[in-house]
């Protein structure tokens, strides 16, 4: 049975809402997915989320193997063990079943109907409940204990680190620049210049699907800010005066980031990274 969405909102199929997501383990490891997912829900609600109710809105993760399975299952008890929510965690481990894509006009929902789409992670609750249960004073703490004062300013807060007075600006060692809070993989020396602005300048990230771009107003001009997309972190912004080809210029704090160098990558688990720097 491949159901249509009104056929779903009846109740009565069975269905779940669900996304399917294909993903390369070595770049974007499992147990990170689980993370990303914990961020997005209210696992203690077990009749839906939010301003949705019913049985196709409740959350669980729809597992493929048993490695998946023991994953999701630690991932569970480590956020129950954490004491964040207070209620049970109540998010379904489940093996998967056949998946049928959503109607067209259902795909990516956010990006062609962003007003919709950000009005309804506002008004349902959604967006403050996450902030609130993933920003809370005791992770802003632990923060503070594992960054240096201007790394959390830089990171939390969008400052601006001096020109000509970071580490990173004129560093011309080969390897890896990653989130100095999470360790994702950002940006390559292969893709370094020297900007003449006094920061740390690439041409582009190592993944797209780790680096956000997004307006920023502040200041009283328009911007496009760069941040980690899981840690949320500021790196910098995007600007289009870089050299060819892309002439792309992300203009980053060094305070942001943390370097590998190349003959590490593999003893940090960036191996895979290292067939960027072949002669």
């Amino acid at each position: 049975m491949n159901p249509i969405y009104e056929e779903v909102c009846t109740e009565t199929t069975g269905h779940a809402e669900a996304v399917q997501i294909t993903f390369q383990p070595d770049v974007f490891p499992y147990e990170r997915l689980l993370e990303l997912f914990w961020q997005q829900i209210d696992p203690t609600d077990a009749g839906g989320q939010f301003h949705d109710r019913g049985y196709s809105y409740r959350t669980a993760i729809f597992v493929h193997n048993e490695e998946q399975r023991e994953k999701a299952e630690a991932s569970k008890r480590a956020l129950k063990a954490s004491g964040r929510f207070k209620g049970a965690i109540v998010t379904e481990i489940v093996p998967a079943g056949p998946f049928y894509p959503a109607e067209e006009y259902h795909q990516e929902y956010y990006k062609y109907h962003h007003v919709d789409y950000n009005m309804y992670r506002k008004y349902s609750g959604r967006e403050a409940f996450v902030h609130s249960s993933w920003n809370t004073e005791k992770d802003r703490k632990r923060l503070r204990n594992l960054l240096t004062e201007l790394q959390y300013e830089v990171t939390k807060n969008g400052a601006a680190e001096p020109a000509y007075a970071n580490d990173y600006w004129n560093f011309t060692e080969e390897g890896l620049y990653v989130d100095i809070i999470n360790g994702d993989p950002l940006f390559s020396s292969r893709d370094k210049f020297d900007s003449g602005t006094g920061y740390p300048s690439f041409t582009r990230p190592v993944e797209e699907g780790l680096v956000l771009r997004e307006a920023d107003l502040s200041g009283g001009q328009v911007r496009i800010a760069v941040r980690s997309r899981l840690s949320g972190s500021h790196l910098g912004y995007l600007l289009n005066d870089g050299p060819a080809p892309t002439k792309k210029h992300y203009r980053l704090n060094s305070a942001a980031l943390r370097f590998v160098p190349l003959e590490e990558l593999e003893l940090e688990g960036y191996g895979r990274y290292k067939k960027g720097f072949a002669p």
